[in-house]
């Protein structure tokens, strides 16, 4: 049996976002399976996966706002940004000289918005051609280049030093970790990422996140279908647009066709006339253009 659509995984630690994407090949009997963006094997949370002809809109997910709960830890830093590598550095200080929470708060807070961010080496991120962890676990260390990223919101929701929970919500392309180690090096004590949890991307929240071994139960028992989003889930935020007769031919071969003048440009989800979406398409000035077919 083959599905369509979008299958939300609760990643747990230890899988890296390709084995997630094996082990439901296995699960579901199908190749056509992709997911939308790495996740560290330490880190847990939501990995929206596309199944079928939801894999159209693997790259636009990947795209998308994100959120996560994350914990630093001050007063050291690791090769990784994480601690799971190896430890650079430690700073001990001395009872009752550690940031005060208002220090952290505004030093955390200071990220908000976009920012010049320089992606770490142990990363999946790509420079000439080769990911930047494969360098660097043959010992190769290169200059990165930073990157613009966006901090849409953080909040701080418990402070132990050296411990510092967050909550973050952030644009694409933003390494948590290496959040952290800028914010650890604007404290003066260094900074490494304790733990991590992904728990939304776009409209998908880790409470309707299922685990493998969830996926696999409800495979046995017939029921997944009922968990897996329409592809179309991901475009819920476009204006809809049906069509009929001659222009339902038109759009079932991928072909433009004229709309009302009337009609805002900008893009729209598709439907043919027995309401089955159909497709993505781009209207500007009366007329309709594809973006995305999804026949």
């Amino acid at each position: 049996m083959s599905y369509d659509g979008i299958l939300i995984i609760n990643k747990e630690k230890g899988y890296t976002s390709n084995d997630v994407v094996s082990v439901l090949r296995g699960i579901l009997k199908m190749k056509k399976i992709g997911h939308t963006g790495t996740l560290d094997p330490e880190a847990t949370g939501v990995l929206p996966v596309c199944l079928g002809k939801a894999t159209k809109t693997v790259g636009l997910l990947t795209e998308r706002d994100k959120e996560y709960s994350a914990v630093a830890r001050l007063g050291v830093t690791t090769d990784t940004e994480d601690m799971t590598g190896k430890v650079l550095s430690e700073k001990e200080l001395p009872e009752g000289s550690e940031p005060s929470f208002e220090a952290v708060k505004d030093v955390f807070l200071s990220f908000k918005g976009k920012y010049e961010q320089i992606p770490p080496m142990y990363s999946a991120k790509k420079v000439n051609g080769k990911k930047l962890y494969e360098l660097a676990r043959e010992g190769v260390t290169i200059e990165r280049k930073p990157c613009t990223v966006e901090i849409r919101d953080i909040v701080i929701t418990c402070y132990d030093y050296p411990y510092v929970t967050f909550d973050v919500s952030c644009g694409k392309g933003t390494y948590i970790r290496s959040l952290i180690r800028d914010a650890g090096e604007k404290l003066g004590t260094g900074a490494a990422m304790e733990s991590l949890e992904r728990t939304r991307v776009s409209e998908y929240s880790i409470d309707e996140a299922l685990t493998l071994k969830q996926v696999e139960e409800l495979v046995l028992s017939g029921k997944i279908k009922a968990y897996i989003k329409s592809t179309e889930s991901v475009f819920l935020s476009l204006p809809s647009l049906t069509v009929k007769g001659r222009t339902e031919g038109l759009l079932k071969n991928g072909n433009s066709f004229s709309v009302p003048d009337s009609l805002k440009n900008g893009e729209y989800r598709v439907h043919a006339s027995d309401g089955a979406f159909t497709a993505v398409y781009s209207v500007k000035n009366g007329q309709a253009k594809p973006v995305r077919m999804f026949l």
